[in-house]
Formats: C-alpha cells, structure tokens, sequence
C-alpha cells in the first residue's frame, strides 16, 4: 500500500539506522564505466513515450483527483521496478476558483459584453485563473503597462498616467508575473489582466497550433501569483499535522481580482485604446498602433475563490530511493514536479518522466549486482505550480536530515521540447554536466551532446555558458534554502503553450519532441551526472570553477557602486581577496583530489567519507541562518531571484540588494559577512585536504 503522512515521517527517522544495516554482501568496489555504460544503455523512447502519453492524458492540477492519480501511478512504476517508493502528504493553502469572469463594455454607454475565457478544445480543462489571485468584483477604465515592471510604471509616471483605480492590461514576460500583480496593487489598481502577446509567443514567433508550435489566439497563461515559496499559512515551517499557520487575513499574496486572458481578447481592449502611443520599446504584435489608455473601453472582472477551510488541500509529493552500498548516508537526489496547469506534457511530464526513467535504469542495474555507492533518491514533487510549495514543504520538515546527507540535487523541471541543450547549475557543479555531454549522442547528431553544442557556438568553447540558478523550480529550497549544490540540464525549442491546455501528448508528439529523442538524451545525461554523483570516491564537485567563477561576479557589485558613486566610502576589494584564496585552496585540493584518485584502489572508504563529509560543507556556509534582510527564507549568499523579477539571477544578492536601496554602510556590512563567510567555505576545502592526506 502507499506510504503517506506519519508512515512516511517514521520511516524518514529510522533511515539512519536502516542505511547502516545494509547487506555486507554487496559488492565493495563498482566498475565505474560498465556502470555508466549500462546506464546510458536503458533509457529507450518507447518508455519514455509511453509514460509521457499515460502522464498526460488528462490535465492534473494540484489538489485534484486527477494529479492523485499521477501519485499512484508514479509509486506504482517505482515499485514495479523494484525501487523502495511510497508518498507524502500534505494539506496546504491553495484556494481554487468558484468564478472567474470578464466583461467588456465597449464605451460609456455600451453594453457589457461577457468574454468566453476558455481555451477551445475537447475534453475536461483547467479554469482559466491565476493562483492566488485576490478575490473581487470591479469595473474599471483600462490602462495598458507593457510588461508591468518597476520601469514601466516610471514610464507611466512620466506620461503623467496613474493606475489608481483602475484595471490594468500587462503582457507576459520580462518578470515572474507575481511581481505585475504586487506592482500593481502597490501602485491603486483595483484588477490586473495579463495576457501573451503574440510577439512573446505567438503568430510572430512562427505558425501556431494546431498548425504550429505557437499560442494559438484563444491560447491561455495560467499561473501563480505568489511571489513567496512553499504553503503561505507556514512560511519558512512544515505544513505538517497540527501546524501554526497564520491567519488567512493576513497572508503575503495579491489582493486585487486577476485574470489571465488570450492575446484574441486582450485586443478587444488593446485596439480601440485612446492616449499616448506608447513608447516604441512597448509595442506588441498585434497589427495595430498600441497607446496606454485609459479607455474607452472598460472591464470588468469578476473572481471568486475558496476561502476558509474549503481552501486547503491535499498534495503529494512521491519518493523513490535505492540504498548505497559504500556510503548509504550520502545522498544524490533528482526531481522534478509533478502537478501542472493542463495535460503538462512539457511542463513537467517531461521532467517526471525523466525521473522515472532514471530510476529505472538504477533499478535495472540494482537488480544485475550493481548498486550504487552512495544513496540516490527519486522524487516527484507536487503543487510545483503555486510556488514551490511540494518540495519546499519536504526541505522544511526534513531540513536537519538534508543538510546532514544531500550532496547535490538535480532538477528537471519542462526540460525537453526540442533541440537546443542547455543547463543551469551552482558553478561548482557545471564542469560535471559538462563533463557529461561528453558520452550522451545527441538526440539529433551527429556526435555527441558535447559535440553538437559546440558546432552551434561555431567552436568557441567560451561560449558554452550554463545559467546560474535564480528563482521559479523546486531547486530553491535545496540550493537557496540549504546551501546545497544544485542543477539540471534540458534540451528545449520554440514553444507557445506554456501553462495552457495545448501542452499535451499530441503537441509533444508533432513539435516538441517526436521521436522522444530529447527526452532519452536528457534521461542519460541525467542518469550519467547522478551515476557519477553517486559513485565517485570523491564527490566531483569543482570549487576551483566555483571560485573562478563567482570571483569574475564581483564586477557586477562594482558596476553597482559605480552607479551610486561609492568609490570612495565602499570597496569589494576584500571580497577579491577573499575569492582568490578561496580559489587558490580550491585549485590545490583538485590536484591533490585527483592525484588520489589516479592511485591504484583509489581511496579507501574510510578516508572518503571524512573528505566528503568536509566538501560537502563548503557551499553550506556560504549561507545563513538569518537569511537575506528582504527574504529571510532565502540563505544562501551565492546567488538569489532577484526581488524586483522573480526570475531573474542575482549574484551576490545580501551585497547587491543593499547598494540597489542606496545603502552604503549596510553594503559595508554585508561585504564584510560575506568575506567572512567564503573565509569558513575555504576552511570546509582545507579540512577536507587534511583528511585526503
């Protein structure tokens, strides 16, 4: 039977003296490249067909029968495979519509006109809402704010345009479309609609769907509008059995009514608006001249949701994990989630699918005598889609667990849609993907990932960049949260049915990917990284590159003071300093690292565990407890979202937030805490060089 609420937490505190209690038989030393041979052997597109079709079959939203049903079927693969899997639930805030309504009235005199919202198609849909919208009924003159950024307002300001009051009109992108709502609650609105233009991901980016892979005119955004991560009632807790959880009142999310609606309607409002034309950096693609309004056409917009207990919600998040046979009590672990707005056949079966048969390839392997050296976890998680909330809840109840064995967690989140690799990473984990598409053929060739890649960058082997992690999937909690290392890899192309009914099977099939090449590529470049992550001797995380890398970030800092005309009150050079011997103990303990490694039985596994045990604290201390001043949640000092986008990457984040608000003596201060800090992750290297010794 599944395994849910306290069997779950139960088997979670017996996991240290289980792992310790593992069969002495199993085989001490693994083959490591007959292991990875095998790996890359097992993922087939016939499988990963399948379970795309089956996982996408119907939409399944978050707290729906439906998404139950995917649980049931991912524990039940897990467990057909011979992988120990069960699931965890909890019951969370996540208030679903009863209405959800748009009117149009033409002018002042006009009859209102009541929009159809829906996306046209067969079978059952989502709603088309935005999570966590305010509840509301307004009428209101219109305003259109471009992308409904911070900047865009100052545009308005200058224009001498004011919100106050009124419904505004923003496009998709640019930002995480929670901070449109927060910016425009800030500013008076009383209701916002957003919509895609057909210039982000429509008409002008190529034929849409059916006929093509863009939104079609009736297409339809859904998402959240919750800036913050994880269950809103317990924010930075467990929303476990008997929680605290704050007043519904008084919860961080929107206030004001919002709905998501298809660039066909958005015109209806858009084309007949009168006032300034708009800058020309504001112009969509939808064939006429664009002004900011108001009016004279007016909306309005009708929201209705859950409240009270009806609001709350069961989810589930699934966990599949096979043993280690050197060192159980170190942990690999990939996720992805499993919840999405509509079928999801991008966003994300295709990354739950690439768990899944990751998991299947460990299994296989399992099953013929060759165990993994370390743990290595598999997991779904749920409600992804309102804002963390599955994964974030998981990290918060097992915090001190995952500090203490997670070496690095993989993420695979809307990951194959087409051609073009990609990945995003701490730097301290970018060489090993790299490393990687090496041995992975490309999905279209010829040669390898690594290879294909390269050609696409005309040879410049500087240019093959990896992002680093800002805000928007289930990494967060792992890597801003708890200090550890995180990343994931991708293959995607040209799409417009993001969070719409249109992300299917059929879509999938006839544009994204095909032949489901990407979506084996992608499961054996993930099944290599954590086939690796898992049994090397020494964990293969790179703070040479790390140090390198956050080293050339600096000058970002030092743009920031120039702009405010710092130089002489506050200086990085301390920082500098700092990164350089970080890096040079980092470079010294690669070459002692492989050195010992190069060594005929390599090290022994004693020796391992202590090295890994220090190298593992690195990247933890270059968090704290107390987390930014604007986001206490957020820890790490690596890298944050950035607070004015939501998705956007910003390194240095407690440094760089301060000079943003004109801060020069707390900019100081946190320069100082931050030397302090990467002083103790260099400590970590040392340490772990004295045990290598």
């Amino acid at each position: 039977m599944r395994r849910t609420g306290g069997q779950a937490v139960n088997g979670w505190r017996g996991l240290a003296i289980g792992l310790g209690l593992l069969l002495a038989s199993l085989p001490a030393r693994l083959p490591a490249q007959s292991f990875e041979q095998r790996l890359l052997a097992i993922p087939d597109t016939a499988s990963v067909r399948q379970m795309s079709k089956d996982l996408s079959a119907v939409p399944h939203m978050a707290g729906t029968p439906a998404q139950a049903t995917t649980r049931d079927y991912v524990v039940e693969r897990l467990k057909s495979w011979g992988v120990d899997a069960w699931s965890k639930e909890y019951t969370v805030y996540i208030p679903q519509p009863d209405t959800v309504a748009a009117w149009i009235i033409p002018g002042p005199r006009g009859k209102a006109e009541r929009l159809s919202l829906a996306e046209p198609g067969n079978g059952p849909q989502i709603p088309p809402f935005n999570g966590y919208s305010g509840d509301g009924n307004v009428t209101a003159d219109v305003v259109y704010v471009n992308y409904g950024l911070i900047e865009d307002y100052k545009t308005l300001d200058s224009l001498g345009i004011s919100v106050s009051g009124k419904i505004v009109i923003a496009r998709y992108g640019r930002s995480f479309r929670g901070i449109k709502a927060r910016e425009a609650q800030k500013r008076g609105a009383v209701g916002v609609i957003v919509y895609s233009d057909p210039q982000e991901d429509g008409y002008f980016r190529g034929d849409v769907y059916p006929k093509g892979p863009m939104r079609p005119v009736a297409g339809i955004q859904r998402g959240s509008m919750m800036n913050g991560n994880g269950d809103p009632t317990t924010p930075s807790w467990a929303s476990v059995e008997g929680a605290r959880r704050l007043p519904e009142d008084s919860l961080d999310i929107p206030r004001i009514p919002i709905i998501p609606m298809s660039y066909g309607n958005a015109r209806r409002f858009l084309e007949p608006m009168t006032g300034a034309s708009v800058p020309q950096s504001w112009q969509g693609a939808l064939p006429f001249r664009y002004h900011v309004g108001p009016g004279p056409a007016r909306a309005r917009l009708h929201v209705k949701t859950e409240r009270g207990q009806r609001a709350f919600h069961k989810i589930w998040n699934t966990i599949g994990m096979i043993r280690g046979a050197r060192w159980p009590d170190e942990w690999v672990v990939v996720g992805g989630h499993r919840d999405a707005w509509g079928p999801g056949a991008r966003d994300n079966v295709s990354g739950t699918v690439c768990v899944l048969e990751t998991a299947r390839a460990f299994a296989a392997l399992v099953r013929d005598g060759q165990r993994p050296a370390r743990t290595v976890v598999f997991a779904t998680w749920d409600a992804e889609e309102w804002g963390l909330i599955g994964s974030t809840e998981w990290v918060e109840e097992l915090e001190d667990t995952l500090r203490a064995h997670v070496v690095a967690y993989i993420n695979e989140d809307g990951t194959f849609s087409g051609p073009n690799f990609g990945g995003s990473a701490s730097p301290s984990l970018k060489p090993l993907l790299r490393a990687a598409a090496h041995v992975v053929p490309d999905p279209v060739g010829p040669g390898t990932v690594y290879e294909v890649w390269l050609k696409a960058k005309n040879g410049d082997t500087t240019a093959l960049t990896m992002g680093n992690l800002g805000g928007g999937s289930d990494f967060s909690g792992f890597y801003h949260h708890l200090g550890i290392p995180a990343g994931g890899i991708g293959f995607d192309g040209p799409d417009g049915i993001y969070h719409s009914m249109y992300d299917s099977y059929d879509w999938m099939s006839r544009f994204g990917d095909p032949g489901y090449k990407a979506h084996r590529a992608g499961t054996q470049l993930v099944a290599v990284i954590m086939g690796r992550l898992a049994n090397s001797d020494l964990v293969p995380l790179d703070y040479a590159a790390f140090g390198s890398e956050m080293s050339s970030l600096v000058s970002q800092l030092d743009s920031g003071l120039a702009k405010k005309q710092w130089k002489d009150t506050v200086s990085t050079q301390a920082l500098k300093d700092a990164l350089d011997r970080f890096t040079a103990v980092a470079r010294a303990f690669n070459t002692t690292r492989d050195s010992a490694l190069s060594r005929a039985g390599g090290v022994d596994s004693t020796r391992a565990r202590r090295v890994n045990a220090a190298v593992m604290q690195v990247e933890r201390r270059l968090t704290r407890p107390e987390g930014l001043a604007s986001r206490p949640w957020f820890r790490s000092l690596q890298f944050a979202a950035d607070l004015d986008n939501g998705y956007a990457t910003m390194a240095f984040p407690s440094v760089n937030e301060a000079i943003r608000y004109g801060d020069a003596a707390t900019t100081n201060k946190e320069i100082a805490d931050l030397v302090t800090r990467v002083d103790q992750a260099r400590a970590a290297l040392v340490e772990a060089a004295a045990a290598l010794r």
